[in-house]
Order: structure tokens, then C-alpha cells, then sequence
């Protein structure tokens, strides 16, 4: 029997139909169903006595309790979240959008029963991502030190710019004079990096893009780099602090704190409908070159 793990930051009225929904296809195409506790204690008065589930919460759980997808109800950042759970498991994710872009969570609602099908049939596509991984030399995120989309530093405190020394294998690359600087993947490259400025990269490029965010120089910009480089950042700040991020987990970290930046040693695995790829979402997402001749 399969057993699909649910995720979801919160119930909304909104979204409350597509999680009852899915629990209700799910269960009648005899899959179990697994919902996240915070998800299951809110939606589970809305259930019919026979729609039965199981909870999860970890990483440990979906391992243990044997989990062959995950689904993400929600937008982009929801599914950002799940990484955190699946980790270096190999858990397909799939991710239904209720929010609003939804560029990784590719799936609309009304789709809904298209994804149970596709899984029924194994007729689907999986669409490996990489990830970059954060090494400190003080803790900053824990294990979870890891991005499906980017890695940022940012000033915090003042308005006040910082300088961020950045080397490549040891080599200085430039010292930035911004609001920041991002470190992004190719499937970060359509999110945080794309807004200041850096290029859509195909998602299976080898590489990362460095994107300064308002920097103070008419000079520098978006810089390409393979993903096996070693990304190594020095910061300077007045307050002696600047924020640091990983997708949507943030913490304010001291300046004496030296970051380093490499590929990660595990993908994720995303789901992806046969009738859709990724050319054709940013044309519909990002209304990539929409023109009135076209």
C-alpha cells in the first residue's frame, strides 16, 4: 500500500477544500494518508470517522513510517518547508498551490485528481534539484544547514550597507559594497535572485548564481559560477551583525562569523506532471517573453 505524507503551514478557508479533497481520493484509491500534526489537529473535525490517517512531524517519522511522497498544500514557501523533512531521504515532493505564484509548486488545485492518477499509474516525471550547503565557523542553522533555493546575507540593525569579501576556491572574486549579497541555486535562480537583477538558469545547470542586492558600484553584477566552487564569505558591518538565510529560515549572526558555500551532497526530488516542464511554467508563471506579436 502507498503511504503520501501531507504538509501545510496552516488551514484557510481558502485551502481547507483541497486538503479535505485530497484526503478523500487519497483514501478512496486505498493510499494511506499521513497528515503533519499541526495540519491533522485542525483538520481533523472536518473528517468523515472513515477517513482514518496517521500523523507525522520529522524527518524521522516520514523514514520510519515508510513515506513514498510528500504533498505541499500551499505556495512556494510551503514547499521550501518540506525540504526541511524530507532532507537527504529521496522522498518525492509535490506541491499544490494554493498561494499565489506558485513557480515550484507547480500544481494547480484543480488538479488535484491529475496528481492521484499520475501516482496510481507511476506516470510522472521527477525532476532532480540540487542544493547548496552552509558550513560556518560557528553554528548558525544547525543540521539544517542546507537550501533548495539560495543562501543570502543581508545588513540588519541600520540602514548602513555592509562589505562582503567574497572568494572562489580561495581566490578573491570582489569585495561588495551592497544591502547584501545572494548565493543562488538554478532553482533559486527564478526566486530572490531574479528580483535584483540575476538570470534564469535552466534547473540542471551545474552551477550557482552570486547576485549583490543593491549594490553601491555601477560595475559589478550578476557573476555565474560551476557548483563545484567553494564560496567563502567574509562580512563587515557598523553594527557588528548582518542576517543570514536559508529559503525562509533566518538568524542574526556576529561579523566574526567566516561562511562557506558549496554544493550540497543530496538532491530533492521534485514531482512534476508529464504534460507540463519548465520552459512552459515561466512562460505562464513569469509571462516570460509575453509579447502581443506572439
Amino acid at each position: 500500500m502507498l503511504r503520501i505524507a501531507i504538509y501545510g503551514r496552516n488551514i484557510t478557508k481558502e485551502n481547507e477544500n483541497t486538503f479535505l479533497d485530497l484526503i478523500h481520493q487519497l483514501s478512496q484509491n486505498n493510499i494511506e494518508v499521513f497528515l503533519h500534526k499541526k495540519i491533522s489537529q485542525k483538520i481533523s473535525a472536518h473528517l468523515p470517522e472513515k477517513l482514518s490517517h496517521g500523523t507525522f512531524n520529522d524527518n524521522n517519522d516520514v523514514i520510519s513510517k515508510k513515506i513514498n511522497y510528500l504533498i505541499s498544500i500551499g505556495g512556494d514557501g510551503t514547499l521550501l518547508d518540506t525540504t526541511t523533512i524530507i532532507r537527504d531521504s529521496g522522498i518525492p515532493i509535490i506541491g499544490i498551490n494554493t498561494g499565489r505564484l506558485g513557480f515550484l509548486s507547480s500544481v494547480s488545485k484543480e488538479e488535484t485528481s491529475l496528481v492521484v492518477q499520475s501516482i496510481i499509474n507511476q506516470s510522472f516525471n521527477i525532476d532532480k534539484r540540487e542544493l547548496l550547503h552552509l558550513d560556518s565557523s560557528k553554528p548558525i542553522f544547525g543540521n539544517l544547514n542546507f537550501g533548495l533555493n539560495e543562501c543570502t546575507v543581508h545588513k540588519t540593525d541600520t540602514s548602513s550597507m555592509i562589505t562582503i569579501h567574497t572568494y572562489i576556491d580561495g581566490e578573491l572574486l570582489n569585495s561588495y559594497w551592497s544591502d547584501g549579497l545572494i548565493i543562488a541555486t538554478p532553482t533559486g535562480s527564478t526566486a530572490y535572485s531574479l528580483s535584483c537583477g540575476g538570470p534564469v538558469i535552466y534547473p540542471s545547470s551545474k552551477t550557482f548564481v552570486i547576485t549583490p542586492v543593491a549594490p553601491h558600484n555601477l560595475t559589478v553584477r550578476p557573476m555565474i559560477v560551476p557548483n563545484d566552487s567553494t564560496i567563502s564569505l567574509k562580512i563587515e558591518s557598523r553594527g557588528g551583525r548582518f542576517l543570514c538565510t536559508l529559503d525562509s529560515r533566518y538568524k542574526t549572526a556576529e561579523t566574526d562569523i567566516e561562511l562557506t558555500i558549496r554544493k550540497a551532497d543530496f538532491a530533492i526530488n521534485l514531482f512534476r506532471l508529464k504534460e507540463k516542464s519548465f520552459f512552459n511554467t515561466i512562460r505562464n508563471k513569469l509571462m516570460w517573453g509575453a509579447d502581443q506579436r506572439n
